[in-house]
């Protein structure tokens, strides 16, 4: 278990964006965290993985304090983190991306079978660079094979697996979490706020102005959130109690 306590991170500048961030990402569970822009989803997001440090606050894995850990020590002990834009590598491989974050060589059977689970075909991929060439869509699943192929891999963190990519690249994506969430055992934490990516979660964490919002099991909380914005869109909702048409 992930535990974040009293979370506090501010720009050089001063500004507070994360303002005493509290909340558990439980084992073998898919929690999404949602919310408006600029409310600090990335920003701990970042934290989590180690590649930002929090102001003050505390954050403990499986009973260690990490806080004060680089993104390579969280990374020793199972922490992975998937960018919202992936990077390419031109000149290497997938292939070979795959043994590096496996850290050692890895058979053909294994390279399909890693491929095989985001949907791709080794045959077509494994000699393909990880370069311009291939679309957001398929360079999101790489990120995610190669998250996979990691050995003691304990949370994977996604920021925002939706971006920049097409919507049938989407449906392939959301069909990856739904087999991860139900085969994996691992646990895995998404930055969304697409509504079937949210469908899918086990616990839904909103996070607004720096701030923990609602937190809860993901079909009570998302129930909550469409309730919500139906009555924005439709000022007479609330006081008529009919629906908005």
């Amino acid at each position: 278990m992930l535990e974040l306590e009293n979370i506090v991170w501010s720009l050089p500048t001063g500004e507070e964006i994360l303002k005493g961030v509290s909340l558990e990402i439980p084992d073998g569970k898919l929690t999404v965290i949602t919310g408006p822009n600029g409310g600090g989803k990335t920003s701990l997001a970042k934290i989590i993985s180690g590649i930002e440090q929090p102001t003050s606050g505390s954050i403990i894995l499986n009973g260690e304090d990490i806080t004060r850990l680089d993104v390579t020590e969280r990374a020793r002990r199972g922490i992975g983190y998937a960018f919202q834009q992936p990077v390419r590598f031109k000149g290497l491989t997938i292939h070979n991306l795959l043994e590096l974050a496996a850290g050692e060589p890895l058979n053909e059977e294994a390279l399909c079978s890693l491929l095989g689970k985001v949907g791709l075909c080794a045959h077509d991929y494994i000699n393909r660079e990880a370069d311009a060439s291939l679309s957001g869509g398929e360079i999101k699943r790489v990120e995610i094979a190669t998250l996979l192929a990691r050995r003691g891999l304990r949370l994977a963190v996604f920021d925002e697996p939706e971006a920049g990519i097409d919507l049938w690249s989407f449906t392939g994506l959301i069909e990856v979490f739904q087999q991860l969430k139900n085969h994996s055992g691992q646990s895995m934490l998404i930055i969304s706020h697409q509504e079937r990516i949210l469908e899918i979660a086990d616990n839904i964490v909103v996070i607004a102005d720096g701030k923990v919002r609602m937190n809860g099991k993901g079909e009570k909380v998302l129930s909550e959130l469409l309730e919500g914005e139906k009555a924005s869109r439709c000022p007479m909702y609330e006081k008529n109690g009919r629906d908005c048409h």
